[in-house]
C-alpha cells in the first residue's frame, strides 16, 4: 500500500520554465509554478464574473444579484462600519484582497486543485502588502502623529513607558498573525480531509481484498467517507470565513490610522 503522504499536496512544481535573473545577490526565478498558474486562474475568474455581472439590468439577474450581494457585503458590513466615511477610498482595495482570497480559498477544495493560500509565501506577502498600506496611510494623514497609535489616550504618561513598547510590539507582529491565521486554517482543513479520505480508500482496499471479518474495514470507509463530506462542507463555510476575518482586520487596522485624529 502506498504511503500516506499529506504534505505532497502542497508542493510547488513549475509548469513552465521562465527566465532568471540577479539582483542585488538575490537570483529571482520567473517561471509558472503551480502557485502562479491558480493565482492567475483565480485573478481572470473573479474578472470574468464581475463584466459578466455588470450589465446594471433594472431587475438584476443571478450573477448581478450575487456580485451586489458581496459588494454590499464589504461596503455596509465592514468598510463603512468600521472605518466610515473615510474608509470608501479602501473599499476596491479591502474588496479586492476578499474576493481574491475567497477564490483562491475555494478553488482549493476541488479534487486534483491546488490550495494557493495554503503557502505561507502567499498569505505573508498579502500580509505585509497590508500592513505597508497601513503604515503609508498612517504617515500620509498624521505625520509624526502617527506614532500616537502607541500612547493610547487617557494613559498616565508614567505608563507609557511600559505600555508604548507593548503596543508597538503588537503592531509590528500583525503582519505576522494575519499570514498564520489564513495559512494556518487552509493548510489544516486540507490535512484533515486528505487524511480521512485515505482512510476511505485504505479501510474500503483492505476490507475488499481480505474479507471474513477484515470487510468490516468497510464500515470505517463509509464513517470517513461521511466525515469527509462534512469537513468539506465546513471547508467552503471556512474558505469564505477566511476571507471575510482577512478583510475585517485589514479594515480594522486602516480604521486605527484612518480615524487616529478621533480615537486618540
Amino acid at each position: 500500500m502506498a504511503a500516506i503522504e499529506p504534505m505532497n499536496q502542497f508542493m510547488i512544481h513549475k509548469l513552465v520554465q521562465g527566465p532568471t535573473f540577479a539582483l542585488g545577490g538575490i537570483t529571482f526565478d520567473m517561471s509558472i509554478t503551480n502557485s502562479v498558474a491558480y493565482m492567475i486562474g483565480a485573478s481572470l475568474l473573479i474578472t470574468v464574473f464581475f463584466l459578466a455581472a455588470s450589465r446594471k439590468a433594472i431587475v438584476p439577474g443571478r450573477l448581478q444579484a450575487l456580485a451586489e450581494t458581496l459588494y454590499d457585503l464589504v461596503d455596509k458590513g465592514l468598510t463603512g462600519p468600521m472605518i466610515g466615511d473615510r474608509g470608501r477610498p479602501f473599499l476596491p482595495f479591502v474588496f479586492t484582497l476578499f474576493a481574491l482570497i475567497a477564490v483562491m480559498n475555494i478553488i482549493g477544495l476541488f479534487p486534483m486543485t491546488f490550495t494557493v493560500t495554503s503557502q505561507l509565501a502567499v498569505t505573508g506577502i498579502l500580509a505585509v502588502m497590508t500592513f505597508l498600506i497601513v503604515v503609508i496611510v498612517g504617515f500620509l494623514r498624521n505625520g509624526l502623529g502617527f506614532f500616537k497609535l502607541f500612547a493610547p489616550g487617557g494613559v498616565h504618561w508614567g505608563m507609557l513607558f511600559f505600555l508604548a513598547p507593548i503596543e508597538f510590539i503588537s503592531f509590528l507582529v500583525r503582519p505576522v498573525t494575519l499570514a498564520m491565521r489564513l495559512f494556518g486554517n487552509m493548510i489544516g482543513g486540507h490535512v484533515v480531509m486528505y487524511m480521512f479520505a485515505s482512510f476511505v480508500v485504505g479501510l474500503g482496499a483492505f476490507a475488499i481484498h481480505n474479507g471474513g471479518i477484515a470487510s468490516l474495514g468497510l464500515v470505517g470507509s463509509a464513517l470517513s467517507l461521511t466525515m469527509v463530506v462534512a469537513l468539506m462542507a465546513l471547508e467552503f463555510i471556512v474558505a469564505f470565513l477566511q476571507a471575510f476575518v482577512f478583510a475585517a482586520l485589514t479594515c480594522t487596522y486602516l480604521s486605527d490610522v484612518v480615524n487616529l485624529d478621533h480615537g486618540h
